[in-house]
């Protein structure tokens, strides 16, 4: 009896110290700084091919290379039940640990999203991401994370300039990478402080794809981190971050030989998981596979003439007077001279150009890495081309030749307006006179693109930087890349892709992906704020706080105190036509659209004293109501202790 006793004891022991075990690790993992469980491209069932592919790759993610740069990104299945997935760790986080915080990730990030097909996490030193569709080599932008230290710092405007110099340094060391590791740090001093920063890509983008993302994140900290001593930005293709503390180790050493992992190894990794494929160079023995597969997406991307000429959509006729020879526009912009930049966006850069008749023009000449390219490229060449008016830029021409893209534009030699308003100097050549064309002149584009033209477009990203100013400071709206055309009898339509700029989105279309002409009503009466106040959509500074541009015009318009949204330097202007302006501005940015007028009302709004203005209802707030639901993208404060423990709960952005 007492050995049966024994044996069963110890049976006992193991089985609880096996339940322990399993429970340890189905619950025992950290949390995540955040992760997102994505349901637009579908659920999975329990026990499905997707599932049995899903565990199958993420419990051999980290095992199957000896690869020690902290990069991991694997396919496996097939068609409709492939999974792809990415593990990235940070720059100096060493193999083991590496290894085992991905294998966290896994463990918590399917337990936090059981059926979603796409989900991604991040904690401090690394990120996983899977989804059923391609991911590698994307540039994606479409979630992001922000996290800041609740600290005040002292000089606000030196701190940011020492800042945006670090960052910018950084931004250009990661972009120049390889294929491997695209991660830099490095610290910049300010007065008796230090500033830590820290940028990073997936090492599967292009340099210019990866300066382009880490741009975008760096140009996004003013609005959130504006006098903030730290700071995050967490994108799914790069991340940012700083501190007035050291927060990195030295960064983990690549062995310069290090291009594959050894034959046994490879060997191993076969009997465990026989389809999976890197997809970057890793592997020499994948070479051949993978530039195959590099020339079969450029020839998928590629668009030419003929694709052009049979869009079901178009009804131009391809003259030679709209194409230019590359060799044309390469002389006039000096071989695309730096001197010649007029600016860089997301799509490509602009150049002045000078042709050899004397016109001088503008050229975009757009990214070759980028895949969107393609569609803005054909987009901006079948709508532009259409338009005729005063108040846009007009479109003289394009080229296409090999894999080169590029628009041609009349010249508009002042800059955009967001060089003028949110300028302190610049910002004095606008008076109220100026401004109050400007604003009319924006009113009759828009009107023009939704009601004058052959056709209906709503042009989805109207904001200061997308209006150019012109020798005379006519304004004239620009950059088509993302515009939409409606049929005639259509007033709204739905996407699942939300494109634009923050701070600018109506409420229904940042939420639902529901855009009409009522979601630029919306942009224009935010941009008519921007002009009227001198202040940016995301933040109204006043004395040691902030908030966003429409909160602060609602709060004082309720309180009867509207001259604060005023910019000082229109002292000079009428405050009749100035207060009018405002009024209208906050009846197109009301919540619900029904409630917006149309540009044709607001034209005779600003043109005339006899139309009775109505009480504008409280506006989406940037806070409030239009982003409680949000879902693409998370703001989190920071608080001031070392070890970065959240004082606030996250909310959407």
């Amino acid at each position: 009896m007492t050995i049966v006793s024994s044996k069963l004891l110890f049976s006992l022991y193991s089985f609880l110290l096996f339940i322990i075990i399993i429970v340890s690790q189905a619950q025992g993992q950290p949390n995540f700084l955040r992760n997102y469980c994505i349901n637009n491209n579908g659920n999975y069932t329990a026990n499905s091919t997707y599932q049995n592919n899903l565990n199958t790759l993420l419990s051999n993610l980290t095992s199957n290379t000896q690869i020690n740069y902290g990069f991991y990104n694997f396919s496996y299945g097939q068609n409709t039940d492939k999974v792809n997935a990415i593990g990235l760790c940070r720059g100096d986080v060493k193999p083991d640990l590496c290894r085992s915080c991905l294998n966290d990730s896994r463990v918590l990030l399917t337990k936090l999203c059981p059926t979603q097909k796409e989900a991604i996490s991040w904690y401090d030193n690394c990120m996983l991401r899977y989804s059923n569709r391609s991911i590698f080599g994307i540039m994606d932008t479409s979630f992001s994370y922000y996290k800041w230290n609740n600290r005040n710092v002292t000089d606000v405007a030196q701190f940011n300039q020492v800042l945006g110099n670090l960052m910018r340094k950084l931004n250009e060391i990661a972009a120049s990478g390889d294929s491997r590791r695209k991660f830099a740090t490095a610290n910049a001093t300010l007065n008796f402080e230090t500033i830590y920063g820290l940028v990073q890509c997936t090492p599967d983008l292009s340099g210019q794809d990866c300066n382009d993302c880490l741009e975008r994140a760096i140009s996004e900290t003013p609005s959130f981190f504006y006098n903030k001593i730290g700071g995050r930005v967490l994108k799914l293709s790069c991340n940012i971050r700083y501190e007035i503390y050291s927060f990195y180790g030295p960064t983990t050493v690549i062995d310069q030989d290090e291009t594959s992992p050894p034959e046994e190894e490879k060997s191993k990794s076969s009997h465990t998981i026989a389809t999976v494929v890197p997809t970057v160079v890793v592997v020499a023995a994948a070479g051949l596979l993978i530039f195959i597969c590099i020339c079969l997406r450029k020839r998928k991307a590629k668009i030419n003439l003929q694709d052009i000429k049979e869009d079901e959509n178009n009804d131009i006729e391809i003259t030679a007077s709209l194409l230019f020879n590359f060799e044309t526009l390469r002389v006039a912009t000096s071989n695309f001279s730096e001197d010649n930049k007029l600016g860089h966006g997301g799509f490509g850069v602009v150049y002045q150009g000078i042709l050899a008749g004397g016109q001088v023009i503008a050229v975009k000449r757009l990214s070759t890495n980028s895949g969107q390219g393609d569609i803005e490229f054909k987009n901006e060449v079948l709508l532009v081309a259409k338009l005729q008016h005063r108040n846009l830029v007009r479109l003289l021409g394009f080229c296409l030749e090999g894999r080169e893209r590029l628009l041609v534009y009349e010249y508009v030699p002042n800059k955009s307006l967001d060089y003028f308003i949110f300028d302190p100097i610049n910002k004095e050549r606008l008076d109220w006179e100026r401004r109050y064309k400007i604003i009319g002149g924006i009113a009759r584009g828009l009107l023009y693109l939704h009601q004058d033209s052959q056709l209906r477009i709503i042009h989805r990203d109207l904001k200061a930087s997308n209006i150019l100013l012109d020798e005379k400071l006519n304004p004239k709206i620009s950059d088509f890349g993302i515009a939409r055309l409606l049929l005639v009898d259509q007033t709204q339509v739905n996407t699942n892709k939300i494109v634009g700029t923050y701070g600018y989105m109506a409420p229904e279309y940042a939420m639902f992906g529901e855009f009409s002409v009522k979601s630029d009503v919306f942009s224009f009466g935010v941009l008519v704020l921007e002009i009227i106040s001198g202040q940016k959509a995301c933040c109204v500074l006043h004395g040691q706080s902030q908030e966003d541009l429409l909160s602060f015009a609602w709060r004082n318009w309720r309180e009867g105190t509207i001259t604060n949204i005023i910019d000082p330097s229109l002292s000079n202007g009428s405050r009749n036509e100035i207060m009018r302006c405002i009024h209208i501005a906050l009846l197109c940015v009301q919540e619900n659209l029904v409630e917006r007028p149309i540009m044709a009302t607001v034209v005779v709004m600003l043109s005339s004293y006899s139309i009775f203005l109505s009480v504008p209802l409280e506006p989406a707030s940037i806070v409030g109501g239009r982003t409680r639901s949000l879902r693409v993208r998370d703001m989190q404060s920071e608080g001031e202790s070392i070890n970065h423990a959240s004082i606030s709960d996250p909310y959407p952005r």
